[in-house]
């Protein structure tokens, strides 16, 4: 299979969730090395410890990431995400969050919120020859981040 590695796909997880997205990357971390990986500050220092793998880090979600990443998801700078959401708790910034889903709906950018989708996300981004219906969008080429930014 061959991903082009320009692909950026962002990996996010609520508090309660951090440990089940490191665990999932962990499992699937040859997939997730083929693309540019961008996550919130937490979130990415958990994973790359846990996995090896390399990211460019935002801020940490409360002060900031999650806008971040909502920002980069409007300008088309993101192809995929994976947010381990935990629908039983609100945050403060949750407006944040719910801004980043309105984006993925409107940029028809592939969202997973759960473990379940996640699979499901990365098995056809993957395995499917449909795939191309996100690869090949005309936009979304990643900036040209050090990938090993803040690692």
């Amino acid at each position: 299979m061959n991903l082009n590695r320009s692909l950026t796909m962002a990996l996010i997880a609520h508090d309660s969730k951090k440990e089940a997205l490191a665990d999932f990357a962990f499992e699937h971390r040859a997939i997730l090395r083929r693309f540019r990986l961008i996550a919130t500050r937490g979130t990415g220092t958990l994973i790359r410890k846990r996995t090896g793998l390399t990211f460019h880090l935002l801020e940490a979600g409360p002060l900031g990431g999650d806008r971040q990443l909502g920002e980069l998801a409007a300008q088309n700078e993101v192809q995929a995400a994976i947010f381990l959401r935990d629908p039983l708790s609100t945050r403060p910034h949750e407006p944040d969050f719910t801004d980043l889903l309105r984006v993925c709906d409107l940029q028809e950018i592939p969202l997973a919120t759960n473990l379940s989708t996640a699979e499901a996300l990365l098995y056809f981004l993957e395995s499917s020859p449909n795939r191309e219906v996100v690869t090949a969008r005309p936009w979304g080429y990643a900036h040209s981040w050090g990938l090993s930014d803040g690692l």
